[in-house]
């Protein structure tokens, strides 16, 4: 057995920058779970100014002083901030405090629909297993309106903490945008000067991260953008609602879409019927993501080494599981974080003996 961890050792773990970055990731990936509640304004912060970071380059590249350019990127994230705040939020609230108040009418309609199905398809589906999937329904959605009742009492600390982060955050986004070199060259003092595997691994996850997350942040704009306006101007109740979750299913390839499907087919269902313009709604929504998926998504990442669906899900599901929200944002950058570390990672070979000669 030792002698096996010896030649592990010797194989992966010669190189002395090897030791250290391996070092570096565990402490890190300790911090973060340990600590990542109490350092979630630090880590947004680093989010958003990194996401940033590339609209100031541009602005520069364009010829415009560096501090102008920063300044320029704040005070538009501060907008948008604000409008996130003051508009979007209250009228998200709005729908969601009113989609709950309507879900006995729309549990009664689904009933009315299911009581049909073992009459039409009495070989597939019984009176029973109908019954048993309302019940099951019933709970689940009274337990989400008991949620919804409680929310504005239990959640008045998150609420505290949510205005603290309102103001830490933009100022260390502000700092991080400024002093961006500086911070960058401190931490790379406590590194090895010679370091010629981390600076490729940076360079790669920084070209492709930097590409997906900025890809991924203007996608979720435009999808749930064009997804508001078309279900405003079909009628379509809880466009906003329905238009954040549509934009927020992008994050999740292969899934998300189809997870969301359900939500807007049965909106639509229970708002227009069966009819012409259930159909319209349906069309529009298919329309939107196609275009999402052949254009859209072919022009924002045609920089992003594809992964294989298989590691894209089996990232989404294991870093969805440990991080929540944030880890299946970014299970892809994770993942090919992970897949340059690997690609970049020196691997000495135990010398051969050299062959005897034979007479």
């Amino acid at each position: 057995m030792i002698r096996i961890l010896r030649g592990l050792a010797h194989k992966y773990f010669s190189d002395e920058e090897a030791v250290i970055l391996f070092l570096i990731l565990v402490i890190g990936t300790v911090l973060v779970i340990w600590f990542g509640a109490m350092l979630a304004p630090v880590i947004a912060s680093l989010i958003i100014a990194f996401i940033l970071q590339g609209l100031v380059t541009k602005l520069v590249k364009l010829g415009v002083p560096e501090m102008v350019a920063i300044i320029g990127v704040f005070l538009l994230f501060l907008g948008v901030l604000v409008g996130v705040i003051f508009g979007l939020l209250p009228l998200i609230w709005t729908q969601v405090s009113n989609l709950a108040g309507e879900t006995p009418r729309i549990i009664r309609e689904m009933q009315s629909y299911l009581e049909l199905l073992p009459e039409e398809y009495p070989q597939l589906i019984s009176a029973d297993a109908v019954n048993a999937l309302y019940q099951q329904v019933s709970t689940e959605v009274g337990h989400m309106t008991q949620w919804l009742v409680s929310f504005s009492l239990s959640s008045i600390p998150d609420l505290v903490a949510l205005l603290i982060y309102v103001v830490l955050v933009p100022i260390l986004v502000f700092f991080f945008l400024k002093d961006r070199e500086v911070l960058l060259g401190s931490i790379g003092r406590l590194l090895p000067s010679q370091r010629p595997m981390m600076l490729k691994i940076w360079h790669e996850v920084n070209l492709q991260c930097a590409n997906y997350v900025r890809g991924k942040s203007v996608e979720i704009l435009i999808v749930g953008g064009a997804t508001y306006v078309a279900f405003k101007l079909l009628g379509m109740p809880y466009a906003a609602l329905l238009s954040l979750l549509v934009g927020l299913s992008v994050v999740i390839p292969y899934i998300g879409a189809a997870v969301v499907t359900i939500p807007v087919a049965m909106i639509g269902l229970f708002a227009f019927g069966w009819g012409s313009h259930f159909i319209w709604v349906m069309v529009i929504y298919g329309i939107i993501q196609a275009l999402d998926g052949n254009v859209l998504v072919p022009v924002l990442f045609s920089e992003v080494n594809n992964l294989h669906p298989v590691a894209i899900i089996v990232a989404v599901l294991f870093f969805g599981g440990i991080w929540g929200l944030w880890g299946v944002f970014f299970a892809i950058p994770l993942a090919t974080l992970l897949k340059a570390v690997f690609a970049a990672w020196p691997v000495k070979e135990r010398a051969t003996p050299p062959a005897t000669e034979q007479s």
